[in-house]
């Protein structure tokens, strides 16, 4: 029996491991925490990425290993990949654990990418922010996810205050500076390529955040043929120029009928929840049949599916259970501000059920507000 090794104990570890049983796959979760909600799920094995004894044992104990989360050191990756199969590869891992390096990519494979720059002094953010024309952006290169790490500056006036919240950071995770995008809405491939360098990408997702994270996602995406298989290239040639293998989604913005590339995210995505319900193969069994060279599976939707996100606690299941197209995720995590507990999903055979599905939800749980902008969508 083959057993999956997991870097990061998290949902999304989690996840994988649920959809990897009826493959008949064995699982070993590797994490920091004692209480990694993945270890409810699979055997835990607690230790430091970093520590070389803890991912000996790992490897040990393992056929194939890939990872939940971007932050994993690579070198651990790379330590790993000498002693066991590892996918995705460290050298996707490290592009994406790097803001500058990630963007620098994007804009030599020709995906458009808004303006950006390296900056390591107070003085070279000040001549920055005047290039990029006053409203920005600054971020740490390495270790922001869901709005952390970030300052958003609205005009030249707001550089000192940026600096103190972030500069210290600059000579040790570095600090990227971006041009701040007026987008008009925020959209999301979620692809998978085999080890045969099959390729195959879910419906385009349309995203909604709320303080940089993930408030709902709605698949398929109210977007042209046309838009749609640009999104779908500019994946391709991300994954093919990685040598990626395993589900990874690339983030993107609309704006005047173009698409700006934000950023990659080298694993299974949040945005891709919706594929466990809603396509003919989840995002999570895809990439374990990436990982594994099996064939990959039929990635169409079933209808049509939104995703909500449940932050901080989680709300009664009752409502959404109730819905004939309701389905259910708890993390099993404890509540706390800010954290990802579980999500729903909702899926419908037309746009209008779903829209009515949500609406009744929102009602239900209090929760008008997250639910408005998808249905404004779906109804649109």
């Amino acid at each position: 029996m083959t057993t999956v090794g997991i870097l990061g104990g998290g949902q999304l570890a989690r996840m994988m491991a649920l959809a990897g049983a009826p493959l008949g796959l064995r699982f070993l979760v590797m994490d920091t925490a004692a209480d990694a909600c993945a270890g409810q799920f699979a055997p835990l094995l607690v230790g430091d990425y970093r520590d070389e004894s803890a991912l000996a044992e790992f490897a040990s104990k393992v056929d194939v290993a890939t990872f939940d989360f971007e932050n994993v050191p690579a070198e651990s990756a790379e330590w790993l990949a000498s002693r066991v199969p590892v996918f995705p590869n460290p050298r996707a891992l490290a592009m994406a654990q790097d803001r500058l390096v990630e963007k620098s990519l994007f804009r030599d494979l020709g995906i458009p990418v808004g303006a950006f720059a390296d900056v390591g002094s107070l003085d070279a953010l000040r001549i920055e922010v005047d290039r990029l024309g006053g409203a920005c952006i600054l971020k740490t290169r390495r270790l922001g996810y869901d709005g952390k790490g970030q300052f958003r500056i609205k005009s030249p006036a707001d550089v000192e205050a940026a600096w103190q919240a972030l500069g210290a950071q600059a000579g040790t995770v570095g600090l990227i500076v971006e041009a701040f995008i007026p987008f008009e809405r925020e959209l999301s491939v979620v692809a998978v390529r085999g080890r045969d360098g099959e390729f195959r990408t879910w419906p385009l997702t349309e995203n909604w955040h709320v303080d940089g994270v993930l408030s709902a996602s709605l698949a398929p995406a109210h977007v042209d043929a046309a838009l749609a298989q640009a999104a779908y290239a500019h994946a391709r040639r991300l994954a093919e120029s990685l040598d990626y293998v395993g589900v990874f989604a690339l983030e993107l913005f609309y704006r005047g009928g173009e698409l700006l590339a934000n950023e990659m995210a080298p694993r299974v995505h949040n945005s891709g929840h919706w594929t466990i319900e809603g396509a003919e193969t989840s995002q999570f069994q895809n990439h374990l049949r990436a990982v594994l060279g099996l064939p990959l599976g039929e990635t169409r939707a079933l209808g049509h599916a939104c995703m909500l996100n449940w932050i901080g606690e989680m709300p009664d299941a009752a409502s959404v259970l109730q819905e004939a197209g309701g389905h259910w995720h708890d993390y099993g995590k404890e509540p706390r501000a800010g954290r990802k507990v579980g999500h729903a999903t909702l899926r419908a055979e037309d746009a209008v059920a779903l829209a009515h599905a949500l609406a009744r939800v929102g009602v239900a749980l209090g929760r008008q507000a997250q639910v408005a902008p998808v249905v404004a969508r779906l109804t649109a």
